[in-house]
């Protein structure tokens, strides 16, 4: 069997004639392509409003921004995902504080959250983050965050396309936010997008992400230049045609993944109730995960420790609690988790001989 990668984008010759098209114009920027491309992502995902960015990252720092993130706030989230969530925290000057995961789903407790909440009444934000595919347990959180006055940032940048009780991710708060990094479920090489239901929150994620300035040269606030460009605009549009078929193909794949792999070493994900679930990642749990990666490797099949350590581990993040006089938390489920899980390719552009190869090279691992 030849090497079978982790991810791999789905481009083809779509992608390719669309980015020469903007080419050809020469109008490179910003333009109607991005306008185009935030109106369809809208309309794909039953959004109603979205603002187009450089990356998913500036999403997250623009998105606290407008939803009133200032230095010192409290923002809740979890330990448990990539270091952009924290990290658009601290640009803010705000103080990210942890709350443990789940270990079946990977996503926020919501044991946990409770207990962080009573110890942290004075936290008004929650930047959830809607982990590897599947939506957070929205019905649990939205009764803690109304009861609490708590106000809900997602990051949905593992999640295009997934649902809670048939609700988009990305409209249960102020805002959303996704990322179109090359790995994700789609991608505009890098790219991100601000998505809200209230059409105020993404007029000011716009004058924002273009210097502080809705007329050419008037500026209102402090702003950053963090537009998307016509080219990855063109990227998109052609992405959204293939999404739902992408995220079709991803279930298709990890549906296989758990009717068929059968190992007392291999833990598999659960879905939760009310959740559409799209596999960004399939991510099993091991006891012994550097024996399972290098037999993996020795298999051909690409893997990804998603994620090693966890966030409230990290040396700078440390170092900011510690200057904040916020308590480094003991996050027992994550800190176990992050010893235990291995992703497998899930990716639509599996061949389905590689899938049965996936399966039954698992099914012959042993300790």
């Amino acid at each position: 069997m030849n090497p079978i990668s982790i991810a791999k984008p789905s481009i083809d010759h779509n992608e390719i004639d669309a980015v020469v098209e903007v080419m050809k114009t020469g109008e490179l920027a910003q333009g109607k392509w991005v306008y185009e491309f935030e109106n369809k992502f809208s309309q794909k995902f039953d959004l109603p409003y979205s603002a187009a960015v450089c990356n998913g990252t500036v999403a997250l720092h623009v998105a606290l921004q407008v939803a009133g993130v200032q230095p010192d706030d409290l923002v809740l989230t979890t330990p448990f995902t990539f270091v952009a969530t924290s990290n658009a925290i601290l640009y803010c000057g705000a103080i990210p504080i942890y709350v443990d995961i789940d270990e079946q789903t990977y996503n926020i407790s919501i044991d946990s959250l409770k207990e962080t909440i009573a110890k942290y009444p004075e936290a008004k934000y929650l930047m959830l983050v809607h982990l590897f595919g599947q939506s957070c347990d929205m019905n649990e959180i939205i009764k803690l965050t109304k009861e609490n006055n708590i106000t809900i940032i997602e990051d949905c940048a593992q999640s295009h396309g997934a649902t809670y009780d048939s609700k988009p991710v990305g409209s249960f708060g102020i805002a959303g936010t996704f990322s179109f990094y090359p790995t994700k479920n789609m991608s505009t090489g890098e790219g991100g997008l601000i998505t809200s239901t209230q059409s105020s929150v993404i007029e000011n994620c716009k004058l924002l992400i273009n210097h502080g300035s809705n007329t050419r040269y008037v500026h209102e606030v402090l702003g950053y230049n963090y537009r998307m460009t016509n080219i990855a605009a063109a990227i998109g549009i052609e992405q959204l045609k293939k999404i739902d078929n992408m995220n079709q193909r991803r279930v298709e794949n990890a549906t296989q993944y758990l009717e068929n792999i059968d190992n007392k070493c291999i833990k598999l994900p659960v879905t939760i109730n009310k959740a559409k679930h799209v596999f960004h990642q399939f991510t099993i749990q091991t006891t012994q995960r550097d024996h399972l990666t290098e037999y993996l490797t020795q298999n051909n099949i690409g893997s990804g420790i998603y994620y090693p350590y966890p966030l409230h581990q990290q040396k700078h993040i440390v170092h900011y609690l510690n200057d904040k006089n916020i308590t480094i938390p003991e996050l027992p489920v994550t800190e176990l988790v992050a010893q235990k899980v291995v992703s497998i390719p899930v990716h639509p552009l599996l061949e389905q001989n590689q899938v049965e190869y996936i399966i039954e090279t698992l099914n012959k691992y042993s300790v």
